[in-house]
């Protein structure tokens, strides 16, 4: 147990108060003072009506464009809001549009499938085992 406390160094205070002024000061360099506050349009709303004594509240004109384009922007599919996609899982089923044009009489890119006698009567009889496991 001696041992353990002379290996023990004192706390250096002026190391400690160093380590935190340089702290501060890289969380301020990076710190920005957020003034613009609004309603958060991702959140759901209930509307309420106004006083009926109140005549601020039954005024007429008093809608706010700039809110409602901000609301009717965040209810947009993100393809109509942004150019590309903003996160990995996006990136699937982004691009919605073929290709090429889809040409049914191509044999290239159409293989419709063919049924010959063997398909037709497996095709039967597999019909008829789904309709007894049914039952």
């Amino acid at each position: 147990m001696a041992g353990s406390q002379k290996d023990k160094e004192p706390v250096n205070i002026v190391a400690q108060q160093a380590i935190l002024v340089e702290t501060i000061l890289k969380e301020e360099r990076y710190q920005k003072l957020f003034t613009n506050y609004s309603i958060n349009p991702f959140k759901k709303m209930h509307t309420l009506t106004g006083k009926p004594n109140s005549f601020h509240d039954t005024a007429e004109g008093e809608e706010d464009s700039n809110f409602r384009s901000v609301i009717a922007r965040a209810n947009e599919v993100p393809t109509k809001k942004y150019l590309t996609p903003q996160t990995e899982s996006q990136e699937y089923g982004w691009m919605t549009q073929p290709l090429i044009e889809f040409d049914r009489h191509d044999d290239r890119l159409h293989r419709p499938t063919r049924h010959c006698e063997i398909t037709k009567y497996m095709d039967v009889v597999w019909a008829l085992e789904r309709s007894k496991t049914a039952n």
